[in-house]
């Protein structure tokens, strides 16, 4: 069995990453054993059912060092004494010449203190992010002379500079990312092109087997139609847009919008819908666990994601929230950016509209708003396609086979 490996997370646990809770529990089921290092403390006020089920332990470090000053004190009295300190030190030196920030020496604050308290018997550490948890899991495992790995999503690759990026990909032993575009984009800034595979996250199909037979999408249809969104309220998510196709939709047409998520742009967004005279069909119900999603989805007639680059770069990767509304046979409508073609195929499986096109979307969901055989059509077809290509347990036996379990990555 291989040694312990630390995870290091920028904040644990949190409603909005499923996915990496789904690949903690189905590494720890494969016997890896983890231990958590989370670099903020927990901010949602309930949690997923699989966060109870993970047994991997959590070490929260220093928030914000200031709060914390012996135990960073104490950090970086013990990091001195390690033999990786003075290449730890002059990697930071560099960074912090380039990226003059608090939170550049927030992060070497916070390496330190992994590095000292870093569980007994870890022989790895693996971040989740390329940025902020990266730094930290680079500059400790200098310092205590570790191999690291991670996993790259979508808004790391894509505001990191290129600089920090090439030098961390250097250093590590192998990286993986859950879209195609973010691959084929580290690739191009990596020393060995191979360091760096393809891992969709994919789809617990346990968690979320076929929705009945009987119910909104296939019965009788009484009242609204349900438009139903997943997502945090920030930018790239598109909510903006996705209000005003909406306000722009005929008035012959019934339908409601439940939005689930939480995020700093909701009151923003409520103000705009009240504008636009629709706020009295929308139900805004902040952040949810897994088992309301799931409620929702198999009550919604139609899932829609609004996704778009934000003005910072900000972007989507592959929302696993879209594999889940098609897992229960909802169509969808999504926006053709990142990753998303990747999983539906336009006019097959969902429908795709450009980005930041309010016009687009708006037509798109009338078009499923009046066509009922249409909805089922495309949902069902989604359905069958996350079912065959976006298994999680398959990716996760790949995933398995990087930390050494099972066939190496390329094997047989």
């Amino acid at each position: 069995m291989p040694d312990p490996v630390a995870f290091v997370l920028k904040g644990y646990p949190r409603l909005s990453e499923t996915f990496i809770a789904q690949e903690i529990l189905g590494l720890e089921r494969r016997g890896l054993d983890i231990r958590l290092v989370s670099l903020r403390h927990p901010t949602d006020k309930t949690t997923h059912p699989i966060h109870g089920e993970i047994k991997a332990p959590v070490l929260y470090l220093p928030e914000y060092l200031h709060l914390e000053p012996r135990r960073v004190w104490r950090g970086l009295r013990a990091a001195k004494a390690m033999p990786g300190y003075r290449a730890a030190r002059a990697a930071w030196l560099r960074d912090l010449k380039r990226d003059p920030t608090r939170n550049r020496v927030r992060r070497w604050g916070q390496a330190c203190v992994l590095a000292h308290e870093l569980p007994a018997g870890v022989a790895r550490l693996h971040f989740h992010f390329l940025h902020t948890p990266a730094s930290v899991t680079r500059y400790a495992a200098i310092l205590r002379g570790l191999p690291w790995s991670g996993s790259a999503h979508a808004k790391d690759i894509w505001t990191s500079p290129d600089w920090e990026i090439r030098e961390k990909l250097a250093e590590m032993d192998w990286l993986v990312t859950c879209t195609a575009s973010g691959a084929d984009h580290l690739r191009g800034l990596a020393d060995t092109p191979d360091k760096v595979a393809l891992q969709y996250h994919g789809i617990d199909l346990t968690r979320f087997p076929r929705a009945p037979e009987t119910g909104p999408k296939t019965g009788p249809k009484t009242g609204p139609t349900t438009i139903l969104s997943v997502g945090r309220a920030v930018a790239k998510k598109g909510y903006d847009d996705l209000i005003a196709a909406l306000a722009s939709l005929p008035d012959d047409i019934d339908w409601r919008l439940i939005h689930i998520g939480g995020g700093g742009l909701l009151k923003k967004l409520k103000a705009q819908a009240a504008e636009a005279g629709i706020a009295d069909r929308i139900d805004w119900r902040g952040a949810q666990p897994q088992d309301a999603v799931l409620t929702a989805l198999r009550e919604a007639d139609i899932f829609v994601l609004a996704s778009k680059i934000a003005a910072d770069g900000d972007r989507d990767g592959l929302p696993n929230v879209l594999m889940e509304a098609q897992s229960q046979g909802v169509a969808t409508v999504a926006t053709a950016v990142s990753a998303i073609p990747e999983l539906i195929d336009a006019d097959r499986t969902g429908l795709l509209v450009p980005p930041g096109d309010s016009k687009a979307l708006a037509a798109a969901l009338e078009t499923l708003l009046r066509d009922p055989a249409l909805r089922h059509d495309l949902g069902q077809a989604g359905s069958e396609r996350v079912r065959a290509h976006f298994d999680a347990e398959r990716e996760l036996d790949r995933l398995a086979r990087h930390f050494g379990l099972g066939t190496p990555p390329g094997g047989s």
